[in-house]
């Protein structure tokens, strides 16, 4: 098959999935693809060029996402839903690509334009509920960095050492607040009752 930056941006994010950022390199890029790594250098001049396409990958997939689950919502929705819709869709987003939340994070500072469409989106979206402009940046940067790092817990490495029924136990006792919060709900439905949180927080901002 012939070689094109779309075959690579695929490659590099199966590899990155197995590796992560530290391990990541256009050899192994390279060997995926059966060829040599000199042939890489066409498309992407470097590692970093790479990262930005995959990085942006996942930003415009999140997009195209956000577009179709707010053309689900009907025309008279508040704007909490049309936050939450794009939120979610990113998340769901970032759910499919193993590392895809470390990459998302890492998008606005190439000036990806998938992640710069989704925060222009947002601030819209902020702007037309009433927000006003000095608050709109602060509000769209705490909703999508939520919304990362939510992603990025899940996709955290399990713990090296296996956790045992007596040090659940042992935690329960100590922290049983903790414990039982973090139990209480479906991750889905915790996702959500989030931004039911910040949403309220930013309509506090609304004259």
């Amino acid at each position: 098959m012939k070689l094109t930056s779309d075959r690579i941006v695929d490659a590099g994010m199966a590899v990155f999935a197995e590796t992560g950022y530290h391990g990541f390199s256009l050899r192994q890029v390279a060997d995926r693809l059966h060829v040599h790594a000199g042939s890489l250098y066409y498309h992407v001049p470097n590692k970093a060029a790479l990262l930005q396409l995959m990085a942006d990958r996942v930003a415009r997939q999140a997009y195209d996402a956000g577009t179709a689950a707010l053309a689900q919502l009907a025309g008279h929705e508040r704007w909490q839903a049309r936050v939450t819709a794009q939120a979610v869709a990113v998340r769901q987003s970032i759910q499919r690509h193993p590392g895809g939340a470390i990459l998302l994070a890492d998008s606005p500072k190439t000036l990806s334009p998938g992640a710069l469409s989704l925060m222009e989106r947002l601030l819209d979206t902020l702007a037309e509920a009433g927000v006003p402009p000095e608050h709109c940046g602060t509000a769209a940067d705490t909703v999508l960095s939520h919304v990362t790092g939510y992603a990025l817990q899940e996709q955290s490495e399990p713990p090296a050492v296996p956790v045992t029924a007596e040090d659940v136990a042992d935690l329960q006792r100590r922290y049983p607040r903790t414990v039982a919060a973090a139990s209480a709900q479906h991750p889905d439905e915790k996702f959500t009752r989030s931004l039911d949180l910040l949403c309220a927080g930013i309509a506090t901002l609304i004259p």
